[in-house]
């Protein structure tokens, strides 16, 4: 059976903020949990009871439990396809990103660095290294490995979307564009570029195209109270009250203690934006 390589995305990226006042934020791709439904896990198990000594099937297997949330059970499938096959790179890679998940930093870390030791032109462990890079604010460390999995032509989008954050924090607004516009292009269908260009555009003045991106996030998912914060920025900054608010109050409907929200909501609200 053929090995199947990095499964999850599970909250690759950690908001970014961008320079200015209620700036508006990058929110983290999110969990697909469909691959993770009972009863893919029930046909699973059956497959691990009929092949005990495969490791891929618990790979397989403990990615799905990952996808459910069920991580308890994820890690000790990756564990057995481990101790079967010490070689497995991709299982230390997957149990890496669990480990992240459930916020095990050091144990994450661990477990990517097996993963490229075996393999060391792996490019998703090298994206998850840097994430985890990226969160402890080693950078540097994040950006070589985001380039490093870019070198390997990578065609995962979040090698780019990463990168594009790294510059977005160091304030290179074009260079976050570019790689933005290349996860888009790798994955049109993920809200989170579309919002982190509309960081940079807003960055750099171009309210414009930032507004088209912030509505494209809104349009892939409406139910992120930070795609409604964005959009909200857009429309105070134009004087927009009216919409301003009523987009402020979405976002806080959303995440009633989401902080950018309430404020917007308290900077537009009376007369002039009831």
């Amino acid at each position: 059976m053929a090995r199947i390589a990095g499964l999850l995305m599970l909250g690759a990226l950690a908001a970014c903020q961008s320079d200015g006042s209620n700036a508006p934020l990058v929110q983290a791709i999110a969990l697909d949990q469909n691959q993770g439904l009972d009863q893919n896990i029930a046909s699973l198990t059956q497959t691990v009871n009929a092949n005990p000594n495969d490791p891929e099937v618990y790979n397989v297997r403990g990615t799905a439990y990952g996808r459910a949330g069920q991580y308890d059970a994820a890690i000790a499938d990756f564990a057995t396809a481990i101790r079967l096959d010490p070689s497995f790179h991709q299982a230390y890679a997957n149990r890496a990103l669990i480990y992240r998940q459930t916020n095990q930093p050091a144990l994450a870390l661990a477990d990517y660095n097996s993963a490229l030791q075996i393999n060391p032109n792996y490019d998703s462990a090298y994206i998850g290294r840097g994430n985890v890079y990226r969160v402890a604010g080693r950078n540097q460390e994040a950006l070589a490995d985001f380039q490093r999995a870019i070198d390997l032509n990578t065609t995962d989008p979040r090698a780019y979307h990463n990168r594009g954050l790294l510059y977005q924090l160091d304030g290179q607004h074009k260079q976050a564009i570019e790689d933005f516009s290349t996860s888009i292009s790798l994955q049109a269908t993920a809200p989170e570029p579309y919002s982190g260009r509309g960081v940079s555009y807003l960055a750099l003045g171009d309210e414009e195209n930032a507004f088209t991106d912030f509505n494209a996030a809104l349009k892939l998912d409406d139910k992120k109270a930070e795609y409604w914060t964005n959009q909200a920025v857009i429309f105070e900054r134009r004087g927009d009250r009216p919409r301003a608010f009523r987009s402020y109050s979405r976002a806080a409907q959303l995440d009633p203690n989401y902080r950018p929200a309430k404020d917007g909501m308290a900077r537009t609200s009376g007369p002039a934006g009831a």
